[in-house]
């Protein structure tokens, strides 16, 4: 938000050799102030010297001069706009007129779109031209960075929802997991039991054995070894069957990178970037450039080219502007302009044919030329002086050439929109690739860490092989001793031996998948604790989701709801004829966008009309008087201002040009303007502004 904090004074704006202007100083107060006089009186100069000020670069300077200064003054803010004259045109250049200082706002392209309304505002042409409305008023919004933005959180909370999925998992999982440690609990104590039970029957049966001790001492060494022989067996089996179960896996995800490999290698085979659906042609009928889709090079060629084209589109719209902006600057006739046309006439900056020369124009005898009611105000005669050849020309030729030369540089953009938009394909592709690429070589690096992991299991299998061959043999040896030693009454206590080692064993077994158990429960009951964390985040991405979605449709809707708002309550003031409503409506269409179909917003404009009997009807806009499309225009261009909350930050509204409407309606659209703007400033003949409210301040020498 920009301060617009005024003194009693106002704001105080100086401007230094802008359009016609050498030097003048003008104060601005908050609500209605009129510039008010004759054609040529610098009026439009001072309009374009605030708004360059304020932030637009659609600014001129003085014919003469190679620099110049804008200052505005806002209580204790001071903003400063300078202006110098370079023949620098390189691509990065807006116009040949470079701008420095600090104006009110760094960017003024909602500005100059929805309230600079000078005679060539977009907004208020569009009516008359026809153009694309919605386009207009979402032209400011950068779609395409807040689709981006959407698929990005749509990822998001795509990877949320995978972590959702497998939280639920887990918890399905969770009693599954407590029944198996409830069970492996039971399990050691049943194995815990029947040892103890075993080791008191071993104690019982060892205290009967009568022997010696040499004797007794040398089975239980034999049989200790072999419960440890057995117990090693036991163990390395285990191992065997771990390794075993490992190098399985492997396998299996070896198997599954292979199989991704081969689908990389596959995707990138050589295929061309033509879309099936148009034959491979562009919109203009031209063959498309083809490549392979692992070509880098190819693409980089590509982007390379048509980022030239864009650059060199860019340089020829900013010299179309300089050529526009001239031409609107002569015709409107300030006083460098005259100058040039006077000399243009006679030769010598005089003039001929007993006129007094340039754009006020009077007669021979002094009396006022009106060409045709109040437009005729502002132009002296039907006819100009080309200011390249020095011939009288009628006006309305350079005006439509003029009209060309913006639809050329519509044109242009256009081209421009259509170009960034296969460099913004381009890229993907080349981001796919280089994505592509660095997967391909990620897996091909996994794979060969996994085969040297299976050659490094194989070959501790091996080992385990040959270790239990070994322990096996051990065991057999050891088993031939304990037979050897033991008399018939030692067989129950080899038994029991036998028994309590086994039981041993599967009590340690069971004891470590319970720790594991344990571990894994110990495992899904932190993840289960993410919930809530990922329930606000999810519930956040889903608010910025909905925010993102309807910022768009929200912008379009208020536009619609301004327009046909304030169009009615226009149409009530400025009372036309037999105009009942103008009226807006959004509807939907599918729209080729590059070499996608994409469903887009329409906005179409609907006149509605009744016969002197009261029928009523539909007709087209083309149909609408001057002045009725004047109107038209001006609010569409509030209902963008109030859509985008431009009030907000740029409280200036500037009119100029108003003279194909009637000066009583003028007066009625003014008051209804500065209802709405802090600062309305408009650009008036004199006898218009006689029929505005005399409160409003008036400005009359420039």
């Amino acid at each position: 938000m920009y301060s617009t904090r005024t003194d009693e004074e106002g704001v105080r704006l100086t401007a230094d050799n802008v359009g016609g202007i050498d030097h003048t100083e003008v104060v601005l107060t908050p609500g209605v102030t009129v510039l008010a006089g004759r054609n040529a009186t610098n009026r439009t100069s001072l309009l374009r010297a605030l708004m360059a000020v304020l932030g637009s670069e659609h600014v001129s300077l003085k014919g003469d001069a190679d620099e110049g200064r804008v200052r505005l003054a806002t209580g204790d803010d001071v903003y400063t706009r300078t202006l110098t004259r370079t023949n620098d045109t390189t691509p990065t250049d807006a116009t040949p007129i470079a701008t420095g200082g600090e104006p009110y706002v760094e960017s003024a392209e909602l500005a100059d779109l929805f309230a600079f309304l000078l005679e060539t505002n977009e907004a208020r042409r569009a009516v008359a031209r026809g153009d694309d409305l919605r386009e207009l008023i979402m032209r400011p919004v950068d779609t395409d960075a807040l689709q981006a933005e959407i698929e990005e959180l749509e990822a998001e909370r795509r990877e949320l929802d995978e972590e959702f999925d497998e939280l639920d998992r887990l918890a399905d999982r969770h009693p599954d997991l407590e029944d198996r440690l409830t069970d492996l609990d039971d399990r050691i104590a049943e194995k815990r039991a029947a040892f103890d039970e075993t080791e008191a029957e071993l104690a019982d049966v060892d205290a009967d054995v009568e022997e010696t001790r040499e004797e007794k001492a040398e089975l239980d060494a034999t049989l200790d070894d072999l419960s440890s022989a057995r117990s090693g067996v036991e163990e390395v089996r285990l191992d065997i069957e771990s390794e075993r179960k490992s190098i399985d896996a492997l396998r299996e995800e070896r198997e599954d990178l292979e199989t991704d490999l081969d689908d990389l290698t596959d995707s990138s085979n050589p295929t061309d970037l033509v879309d099936p659906a148009d034959g491979g042609n562009d919109e203009d009928g031209t063959a498309e450039t083809t490549f392979s889709t692992t070509d880098l090079d190819g693409i980089e060629a590509e982007l390379e080219e048509r980022r030239d084209r864009v650059q060199a589109l860019e340089t020829t719209v900013s010299e179309l502007g300089t050529i526009i902006g001239f031409n609107e600057d002569m015709l409107e006739g300030d006083s460098a302009s005259t100058a040039v046309l006077n000399a243009l006439r006679d030769g010598d900056g005089g003039t001929s044919n007993g006129e007094t020369g340039g754009i006020e124009g009077t007669n021979a005898d002094g009396t006022e030329n009106r060409a045709s009611a109040l437009t005729g105000q502002l132009l002296a005669d039907s006819e100009v002086v080309c200011w390249t050849c020095g011939s009288d020309v009628d006006r309305e030729r350079i005006e439509t050439t003029l009209d060309r030369l913006r639809e050329v540089r519509t044109e242009y953009f256009e081209q421009r929109r259509s170009l960034r938009g296969e460099i913004d394909d381009l890229e993907d592709r080349k981001t796919e690739i280089e994505s592509r690429r660095r997967q391909r070589e990620r897996t091909e690096r996994e794979l060969r860490d996994i085969e040297a992991e299976i050659d490094d299991r194989e070959a501790r299998l091996a080992e385990l092989d040959d270790e239990r061959e070994t322990l096996e043999g051990e065991v057999e040896t050891l088993e031939a001793e304990v037979e050897t030693l033991q008399a018939e009454e030692y067989d129950e206590l080899l038994d029991l031996h036998e028994r309590a080692n086994r039981l041993e064993f599967e009590l340690g077994r069971l004891r470590h998948e319970r720790e594991e158990v344990a571990e894994e429960i110990e495992s899904v009951e932190a993840r289960l604790a993410e919930r809530e964390g990922l329930e606000a985040q999810r519930k956040e991405l889903g608010a910025e989701l909905t925010d993102l979605r309807g910022r768009i449709e929200h912008i379009e809707g208020e536009a619609i709801a301004e327009f046909n708002e304030h169009m009615e309550t226009v149409l009530e003031l400025l009372d036309y004829e037999n105009i009942d409503r103008i009226w807006l409506e959004r509807r939907e269409t599918d729209v080729r966008d590059g070499r996608r179909t994409a469903t887009k917003s329409v906005f179409d404009l609907h006149v509605v009309r009744s016969t002197d009997s009261g029928t009523t009807y539909e007709d087209t806009t083309a149909h609408l008087s001057e002045s009725e499309r004047e109107v038209t225009g001006l609010v569409f261009a509030l209902a963008g201002y109030l859509a985008h909350d431009l009030h907000e930050s740029m409280p200036f509204m500037l009119l100029d040009s108003l003279e194909a409407i009637d000066a009583d309606r003028i007066a009625a659209l003014v008051e209804h303007f500065s209802d709405y703007a802090e600062f309305v400033v408009v650009a008036l003949l004199s006898e218009d502004a006689a029929a505005l409210d005399t409160d409003y301040r008036r400005v009359t020498e420039i």
